[in-house]
């Protein structure tokens, strides 16, 4: 039991600390509203299911034994994020609208789903954290790994889904905010498009550990 609060904590201190699936959240919850925001949680817990069953099957090796696939994934991802940041600050502020009325023009479901799916999946630390931190919690002598390690990735999707729940309603309440302060939504979109570039950046220098 003491192991597995452990493993608790361990999440909640990842997934406090700013990163590109936050900011897409707050960015998108800002400006696209709560349902929109939620959608791109959605994407996101895919992808970290993804990673799961991907470090499962040993692709970090994978990325040990052939360094050029980690760079392959690395670089594409440090892509899509500048892509993201650039719109973010190419975007127009938000309209005055009505308390109560929808936000104008929002993203469909599937391509909110569908970006937070590719900015976690292209991001190939969040698989190597995968594998690094849910073997560390895998104790052979408790039974079978294989149920223990399934366990310990359906706690870390479902954690990281309540974290971005969070964010995403964090974000839907600033836009409201925003509404009323058109130099408010600059700064917004400044912060939240410069913060994504930096990422990207970041991920395109970054070496594999």
């Amino acid at each position: 039991m003491a192991q597995l609060w452990m493993y608790f904590l361990a999440l909640a201190v990842v997934y406090l600390l700013p990163g590109p699936d936050m900011i897409l959240l707050l960015q998108t919850g800002a400006r696209q509203g709560k349902a929109q925001a939620l959608a791109t949680a959605l994407g996101l817990a895919l992808s970290r299911g993804c990673h799961v069953a991907l470090a499962a099957l040993g692709l970090a090796a994978l990325f040990k034994a052939a360094p050029w696939t980690f760079d392959l994934v690395r670089l594409a991802g440090a892509a899509y994020l500048l892509w993201i940041g650039i719109q973010c600050l190419r975007a127009n502020l938000l309209p005055n609208l009505e308390p109560g009325t929808a936000a104008a023009t929002p993203l469909r479901w599937r391509e909110a789903i569908q970006r937070g799916l590719l900015t976690n999946l292209l991001n190939p630390k969040a698989l190597l954290f995968c594998s690094v931190l849910l073997p560390q919690f895998v104790d052979p002598q408790a039974g079978a790994v294989v149920p223990q390690f399934m366990t310990l990735g359906v706690l870390l999707v479902a954690v990281g889904g309540l974290f971005d729940c969070c964010y995403a309603l964090a974000g839907a309440g600033l836009g409201r905010w925003m509404q009323r302060s058109p130099s408010a939504q600059r700064v917004q979109q400044w912060l939240f498009g410069s913060l994504l570039i930096g990422f990207a950046l970041r991920l395109t220098f970054v070496q594999q550990a």
